[in-house]
């Protein structure tokens, strides 16, 4: 941390930062800046044309809502071996094709979180291990409903929105 940024607070998962910032005609304002791990999302596609869905319980919207899977990036750890983490113990399934979607920002204005999106084909039954906090629900449907859902407030997750419009292109 440099004289310029100044810790406010630590959390668990993310902490948050006053940091000065310097303009080039010699002015300079403060920014609050959320530093968060960065994360995976997968979209886990089945034989049957069928993506993954969880339908999980968010505390922040206080409310379950439908997402796919995804998780923090542990210390070291590489975007790839993230998501093939994550979509076990979450839905609890593996892959043997992965592909890269690349990035994206979440909220660059206040928060350097970068997400990596990977689809995973070619599943074979794994081992869900929820943590403790994961209230969810697994579900696997069609294209098609999903793109229906993406369209209207039914699914409102924006990583995974990002991701379904990835796979669109």
């Amino acid at each position: 941390m440099s004289e310029d940024s100044s810790l406010l607070h630590a959390g668990s998962l993310i902490s948050l930062y006053k940091e000065k910032v310097a303009f080039p005609d010699g002015g300079h304002t403060y920014f609050d800046i959320v530093k968060h791990p960065g994360g995976a999302v997968i979209a886990a596609l089945n034989e049957k044309d069928e993506i993954c869905l969880l339908r999980q319980w968010r505390h922040a919207v206080d409310r379950y809502i439908w997402e796919l899977p995804a998780g923090c990036l542990e210390a070291g750890e590489a975007p790839l071996i993230t998501a093939q983490r994550e979509l076990e113990e979450e839905a609890g399934v593996t892959a043997t094709r992965w592909t890269e979607l690349g990035q994206i920002c979440t909220s660059p204005g206040f928060s350097n979180e970068i997400l990596y999106f990977f689809t995973a084909q070619e599943l074979q039954p794994g081992t869900a291990q929820l943590d403790d906090a994961e209230q969810l629900e697994v579900h696997w449907m069609p294209l098609s409903r999903v793109a229906d859902m993406a369209r209207s407030d039914e699914l409102i997750d924006a990583k995974s929105l990002a991701l379904l419009y990835r796979l669109s292109l």
